[in-house]
């Protein structure tokens, strides 16, 4: 398993995080879905350092001519990330839980816990 972790730091954006969220809501998060070898992404902000992120597990990493949703945040923001790392998966473990999906819960959806 792969993780590539990338930050943004909105100050020099026109962006916040509000308007991020909108974006998420109204077409980012759902065109990730689907995504050949993607387990998981999660977007991820910090309002007290004004970040913007995304963490994105791969089953082995995407493919070098794999076809991805477009970038749309990089266009929004303006800029590239001011942080983009790849890492290795070196285990993993998964507490108890009644949660049988994480697919649809976020701020950005207005679903902070599973109904």
């Amino acid at each position: 398993m792969r993780v590539m972790v990338a930050w943004w730091d909105l100050a020099e954006s026109g962006q916040t995080i509000e308007s991020m969220r909108a974006y998420l809501r109204d077409e980012g998060a759902p065109s990730w879905g689907g995504v050949s070898g993607l387990y998981e992404k999660f977007w991820i902000s910090d309002r007290v350092s004004n970040r913007w992120g995304a963490v994105m597990i791969w089953e082995h990493g995407p493919e070098p001519d794999q076809q991805l949703p477009p970038h749309k945040a990089l266009t929004l923001i303006g800029y590239p990330p001011v942080q983009r790392s790849w890492f290795d998966v070196e285990a993993t473990a998964q507490g108890r839980h009644e949660l049988s999906t994480l697919a649809g819960i976020g701020l950005a959806l207005g679903v902070e816990e599973p109904g």
